[in-house]
């Protein structure tokens, strides 16, 4: 069987989506072994004489920093940290994400920084390759001190509590432990922090939402070129010379996807009686590229987190040095995943004035895109849905990072919200998505208008392959289910 292995070797975004598509088990290396092993025990030897307080390790947590906890408590100092933090609330994580959690702590915990015992990281690998999953809820981080909370809760079934999802149902994770043979962890000093410290809850969110917007940047490039070609529009505004001169890569690269996909069109060739289009046609390489230039920015600053070890106080066997500082500290992905909210959000908010366009009644196509308007109302409301929806991502897009509640009595004054960034990340992606299977319906409904003349190769096969799921729409029908199934079109196709 191959496995993927845990190590020091840079885990790309490619990587990432490679094991999510092929779900391959995982394997500590040997080196991640010793570095785990090689931490562990220089924290034990610290902890034989130490000379002077460490915080979390032989003081209390937060505000309580300065009061210190006894040699024989420290192991019950770390469950009660895991026990009183687990306060998630709110809907549950969704299991493609807590994998990504899970897989993103084991990743972080390996590098032999967190001081954790080798039997931790093994359980938590157990987790991962048996589809046990935590049970995890979406909302109690700040984001600041760690994901606290949601890491609590993915942490309590290392100790026997708490619930996880297997085999299709929500069980005690007593229970299953117990059918595995499996005894519960017990903690040793550093280890609930190692555990609950990270940024693993919003980078876990950041990678799902950034691995789905990559595909939708290429969906709406692909979906765009349908609706361009439908709505007779001119391919002038997408030669290479217009985009030379502004220089921006991803606006170049869109024109020149939007070139290569309607390359032998009938329709895009023909001579055009309007001298220019609406800014939601003519300005797709600017609106495009801009979000493919976020979205390439977002994807560097997550790799470069996924690879970082980010609990608190470090340990530096080497140096002889445990730090207490701040790599939980969410902020350099919280600003990245408000930001890619936003270019994520402008590819439905251009997607929809294409559909309103199409349904416009403009350019030879019937209103509403049926052959028989009044008595049927066609694709009216399908627009009014994916205008409901966008308007709901705007508001959606009100950067999370720019705000901070201090915690903690006030040690923990200033909190990156990173969490929140994360989460309404996703919402605004899986928003995004459903306005471009909207657009998709729209576009496929109006080219059939223009036959007999054909677009290119490459716009013929998707709407024939969109064909075999949606069909097209000569009198009104219950469209809900078109809907639905135009998003698992773009869920499902490569």
């Amino acid at each position: 069987m191959e496995y993927h292995h845990i190590s020091a070797e840079r885990l790309t975004i490619g990587r990432v989506r490679e094991l999510i598509e092929k779900r391959l088990p995982l394997a500590l290396s040997d080196d991640a072994r010793q570095r785990i092993v090689r931490c562990r025990e220089y924290l034990d030897r610290k902890m034989e004489h130490p000379e002077r307080p460490i915080y979390g390790i032989t003081t209390g947590f937060g505000s309580l920093c300065n009061i210190s906890v006894g040699r024989d408590e420290l192991a019950q100092l770390q469950q009660n940290l895991v026990m009183s933090h687990a306060c998630g609330t709110g809907e549950r994580v969704p299991a493609e994400i807590v994998r990504l959690i899970l897989l993103l702590k084991i990743q972080s915990l390996s590098y032999g920084y967190s001081g954790v015992q080798l039997a931790t990281v093994e359980r938590l690998i157990d987790f991962y390759n048996n589809d046990i999953l935590p049970v995890i809820y979406q909302q109690g981080s700040l984001g600041a001190s760690g994901d606290l909370a949601p890491l609590a809760h993915m942490s309590l079934p290392l100790l026997g509590l708490g619930e996880v999802a297997c085999d299709g149902a929500v069980r005690p994770a007593a229970e299953v432990l117990a059918e595995r043979g499996w005894q519960p962890i017990v903690l040793q000093s550093k280890e609930g922090l190692a555990l609950l410290n990270g940024t693993q809850f919003m980078s876990a969110y950041g990678v799902w939402s950034l691995l789905k917007a990559q595909r939708l940047s290429e969906w709406a490039d692909r979906i765009g070129a349908m609706s361009l070609d439908a709505f007779d529009g001119r391919i002038e505004p997408f030669c290479d010379e217009v985009h030379l001169i502004r220089g921006h890569k991803g606006q170049l690269e869109t024109a020149r996807a939007f070139r290569r996909l309607l390359e032998g069109s009938e329709l895009i060739a023909r001579e055009k009686q309007h001298v220019q289009d609406p800014y939601s046609f003519r300005c797709i390489p600017q609106v495009h590229g801009a979000s493919k230039d976020t979205i390439a920015y977002v994807a560097s600053v997550l790799e470069t987190e996924i690879n970082s070890a980010t609990d608190n106080p470090t340990v530096f066997p080497d140096e002889d040095m445990v730090v207490s500082a701040g790599n939980f500290h969410g902020q350099p992905i919280a600003l990245a995943m408000d930001f890619l909210a936003i270019a994520v959000a402008e590819l439905g908010n251009i997607s929809e004035r294409r559909t309103y366009k199409l349904i416009s009644g403009s350019r030879g196509l019937p209103n509403f895109l049926v052959a028989k308007p009044g008595l049927n109302s066609g694709f009216m409301i399908p627009q009014y849905t994916a205008a409901s929806i966008v308007s709901q991502t705007k508001g959606l897009c009100m950067p999370a990072s720019v705000d901070s509640i201090p915690s903690s009595q006030g040690q923990e004054d200033h909190v990156s919200m990173g969490s929140n960034a994360a989460t309404k990340l996703a919402r605004v992606v899986s928003n995004t998505e459903r306005v471009l299977a909207i657009e998709l319906m729209n576009a496929a409904q109006a080219l059939e208008f223009r036959r007999p003349a054909r677009s290119s190769e490459p716009i013929e096969t998707l709407l024939a392959d969109y064909r075999k799921r949606v069909p097209f729409v000569d009198n009104d029908q219950v469209m809900y289910p078109h809907i639905e199934a135009s998003i698992r079109f773009l869920q499902e196709r490569v």
